[in-house]
């Protein structure tokens, strides 16, 4: 009940939060389609501001861009994001970081390129962390949110494609000085965790031209079946039909909408309209039986389609270090422990830690660390992990 209790309220408050800093996200009409180019070319650039909270200025330089990536089904596609530099006068090479963001909603407006000049951003301080590091740092908004179509939200490749070519398309950014030879990290949490594990196994096939030294990811859905199991009737349920609306925006062969009854198509309509501390409200502690006319998760076709985002089929070529929450009230914890024991068994030099905490308190808490460890990697400092401990 605690915890129930809990959650209701911190969602509640941030569902206040959101509500009173909503406004249109950064334009997006008129993004030019994928057309022909690289992944990772620049489409389109403006400089925008970023600041971690309403009204506090930071000393960054910020660039908001489009670019070319490439959907879960390989098709180009062009997604928008933020490029974001310390202003400290510094001349010469810096590392940079791509940063998958947490979830943030299926609609356009919750897209973070659109709310850092607000300083509406909940990660916002936490990337600042990084900036006070001399890092750069490029932010996706992924595939449909900040562009046309909808948001691919949980579909792996998708989110790793996007990542790994905003991290191209900074160092294509004339105006961001970043050396195409710059070393290069990955970091995320949550959604944002899940987009930076599927970069970690695209690097080599994807991208192998980025010197990528290291990847943090935390709080990874690297099981989407498990996971969502889990959060039947749970305070994730939101999310969870967030997720399925996510993978039927990548595969439309799927079909959600014949698996919904008249309240799953109001409550998916109404996400796709808000953001995650409105839309989190809005299922919480709802189960798929009481949206669904058939259960999607019985169906071979959503079977495929979910077990395409699993991770651990594949080895990062680099360091990872991975940390999870233990009483984590969205990602079981057995599913980021498997993960671990998944890339240690492929031979990956893994660092894991895990906190006493549940999901959000970890992010937060577990973000010093993380960050330390990432600049051992950027220094070339070596790591053997402890996959054996």
């Amino acid at each position: 009940m605690r915890i129930r209790t809990t959650v209701l309220a911190s969602l509640a408050a941030l569902a206040l939060t959101s509500a009173l800093s909503a406004a249109p996200a950064a334009a997006a009409s008129g993004t030019p389609a994928a057309g022909t180019g690289r992944p990772g070319d620049i489409v389109t650039s403006a400089p925008t501001a970023f600041h971690t909270q309403p009204g506090v200025p930071t000393a960054a330089k910020a660039w908001h861009i489009t670019y070319r990536s490439t959907t879960a089904t390989g098709r180009p596609d062009v997604v928008s994001g933020t490029v974001l530099v310390p202003d400290d006068g510094k001349q010469g090479p810096r590392p940079l970081l791509t940063w998958g963001i947490g979830a943030v909603g299926l609609a356009d407006d919750c897209a973070v390129s659109g709310r850092f000049p607000r300083g509406t951003s909940s990660e916002a301080q936490l990337i600042d962390l990084a900036l006070r590091r001399g890092w750069a740092v490029a932010v996706t908004d992924y595939e449909g949110l900040g562009t046309p179509d909808d948001h691919t939200y949980t579909v792996g490749r998708s989110e790793g494609h996007a990542v790994l070519d905003a991290a191209r398309a900074a160092q294509r950014l004339p105006e961001a000085g970043i050396s195409p030879d710059a070393p290069v990290g990955i970091m995320g949490y949550s959604q944002g965790g899940q987009a930076a594990g599927w970069a970690a196994e695209l690097h080599s096939s994807y991208a192998p031209e980025l010197r990528l030294k290291g990847t943090v990811a935390g709080g990874v859905p690297a099981d989407l079946p498990t996971t969502l199991e889990y959060n039947d009737g749970g305070p994730g349920a939101g999310l969870a039909l967030m997720a399925l609306t996510g993978q039927d925006a990548a595969f439309p062969a799927l079909r959600l909408d014949s698996y919904l009854n008249d309240r799953g198509r109001g409550y998916v309509d109404f996400m796709k309209r808000n953001c995650v501390p409105l839309s989190t409200i809005g299922g919480l502690f709802r189960h798929r039986s009481e949206v669904t006319v058939r259960d999607p998760l019985a169906s071979p076709a959503w079977q495929l389609a979910l077990r395409g985002s699993f991770l651990g089929t594949r080895s990062p070529d680099h360091p990872v270090y991975l940390y999870q929450g233990t009483v984590d009230e969205l990602i079981p914890y057995r599913v980021g422990a498997a993960l671990r024991d998944r890339w240690c068994a492929r031979g990956v030099p893994v660092e894991w830690r895990d906190y006493p905490l549940d999901h959000v308190t970890t992010a937060v808490t577990g973000i010093p660390t993380a960050l330390e460890w990432m600049a051992g990697r950027l220094a070339d400092e070596p790591t053997r992990g402890n996959c054996a401990a």
